[in-house]
């Protein structure tokens, strides 16, 4: 009898506890929920956007590559039973960068230029196409620095290049453990608008156009509370 009423119990229990297995699976978007917080590594790519040479004695290097690393916040809220909105932020820094060396400094020529630090302030649209799997779109804007170098042999000139854009992506993210993530993706930002910053009591420039794209391929971990 004891035995009866013990599977009894726990054929009760199953019952119980089917729904909400299945509750869990049929709304996914929920465990994509919550603030949470990212390391972020990745490869940099920097090209201008012009296809014309602004020097016309010689080729100018136009490009530059690297490593970008940095740390990233976020905030997602399930709106559906699979899809999530949310509002992220990030800053990285990069690796990437060239030196000219120029062996006849004759003029003033830009000997070094080094990407520096990224801020980005963006949203988030995500479809969770399992319980552990959320592919997502991002968007959002970037400030982006440029840390510059001049010299005609005997001066040398230092200036931060601060430049303004916008950022667009697609990523996947996939929950591991309780709390836990890893994620891909891909961003492609433009800068249109630049600033030079002098160092010193030199005033900053006036804002002017420019047309830089940049390529990014990141991976990244991270914690959901």
């Amino acid at each position: 009898m004891n035995k009866i009423s013990a599977l009894l119990a726990a054929s009760g229990l199953a019952v119980i506890a089917a729904p909400a297995f299945a509750q869990d699976d049929a709304a996914p978007a929920r465990n994509f929920e919550g603030p949470r917080v990212e390391g972020l590594v990745g490869y940099d790519h920097h090209r201008s956007g012009s296809s014309v040479d602004a020097d016309t004695t010689r080729n100018i290097k136009q490009s530059i590559d690297g490593v970008v690393y940095g740390v990233g916040i976020g905030y997602d809220v399930a709106t559906g039973s699979h899809m999530t909105v949310g509002a992220e932020a990030e800053v990285t820094d990069s690796s990437a960068g060239w030196d000219n060396n120029n062996g006849v400094p004759n003029t003033f020529n830009l000997g070094r230029v080094d990407a520096g630090r990224d801020i980005y302030v963006g949203a988030r649209v995500g479809y969770a196409v399992a319980p552990s799997t959320l592919v997502y779109l991002k968007g959002g804007y970037t400030n982006a620095r440029y840390n510059l170098q001049g010299t005609d042999g005997t001066t040398n000139l230092k200036q931060r290049l601060d430049t303004d854009g916008w950022r667009a992506g697609a990523g996947v993210e996939q929950k591991v453990g309780s709390n836990a993530y890893v994620k891909a993706e891909y961003r492609y930002s433009n800068y249109s608008k630049g600033e030079f910053d002098f160092n010193g009591n030199t005033p900053d420039s006036s804002r002017f156009k420019i047309d830089t794209d940049r390529h990014q391929v990141m991976v990244g971990a991270g914690l959901r509370f």
